[in-house]
């Protein structure tokens, strides 16, 4: 497959490891591995170097068990289960009476590398910029975006305020501002276009092969979960009438319903693996690809 930010091998090894083996344990051989991400159409050297950087990353750590394989990172646990609150939690918009969650920062001069990393932070948040150092976001945000910048070292440089808008803007049309909408609608449609047609021909079918599901279910989610994090699900009163994340979270849910488990139920017949129960959830976050 052509690679993308979304099909790079990193990519759809995260997704691996939250949706299928975290909830199996965290480990996996590498030999299996690479039997998986065949079915991806990536190659063995492809996966090894992706495994490479992602050990470098601290993602993964090394660990020999009936032969070579890789776990997850205890560090990587609050990751990857504030992943599965973001993507698979609720995907209905915020309310406009739960409020705002405001970060207010100043970073300085001398460390102005933090000051990057902190925008770069509170955009993969899903906050809106107001000003240079001003950033807002719907209030359901704020104990996810506490959480966050405590555990990246970041909380230092922000105070973080709970509440309503009170005046003077026409508040649609500044939140219209502060976040870029055409940006966000764009990925959504990318995403309906694509899996739209998928989900579509899956209502006549009888339930997925378990091998077809996961080709057709580990791309769709890789694709996916970048979008809780451009989008920060704002209230409906203060979207475009025609919002087109709508028709896309439809789109995931119905594919996630109809293609997770058997996904699954493949995966452990490839690897052996079963359920262990002490690593719950399914999901992986962007952060992942991107070293945090």
């Amino acid at each position: 497959m052509a690679e993308s930010a979304t099909t790079r091998p990193s990519s759809l090894i995260n997704t691996i490891y939250g949706g299928f083996v975290r909830p199996c344990g965290g480990w996996v051989s590498i030999a299996d591995l690479i039997t998986l991400m065949a079915e991806l159409d990536v190659d063995a050297p492809a996966v090894r170097s992706a495994i490479a950087r992602l050990k470098k990353r601290g993602t993964l750590v090394g660990e020999r068990r009936t032969g070579t394989g890789y776990r997850l990172s205890p560090a990587m646990g609050p990751v990857f289960d504030e992943g599965d609150r973001r993507i698979f939690g609720n995907l209905d918009p915020a309310r406009l009476e739960d409020g705002w969650v405001v970060a207010v920062f100043s970073v300085p001069e001398s460390e102005r590398a933090h000051r990057h990393q902190l925008r770069s932070r509170l955009t993969w948040l899903g906050f809106g910029k107001v000003s240079p150092g001003v950033w807002v976001a719907p209030g359901r945000l704020l104990d996810g975006t506490r959480a966050t910048l405590e555990r990246v070292g970041l909380s230092d440089y922000v105070h973080l305020f709970a509440g309503d808008y009170a005046a003077f803007a026409d508040l649609p049309a500044a939140v219209s501002a502060w976040w870029d909408f055409p940006a966000i609608e764009e990925q959504y449609a990318a995403f309906t276009a694509r899996y739209g047609p998928m989900a579509e021909s899956l209502r006549a079918a009888e339930e997925a092969e378990p091998d077809r599901a996961f080709r057709d279910y580990v791309p769709m989610l890789t694709e996916w979960r970048r979008l809780p994090y451009l989008d920060p699900g704002l209230p409906t009163e203060l979207l475009p009438d025609d919002w087109n994340a709508v028709e896309a979270r439809r789109v995931f849910t119905e594919l996630h319903e109809r293609l997770a488990q058997p996904s699954l139920r493949h995966v452990q017949k490839v690897t052996g693996l079963i359920e262990t129960g002490t690593e719950s959830g399914t999901g992986t976050e962007s952060e992942t690809d991107t070293g945090a």
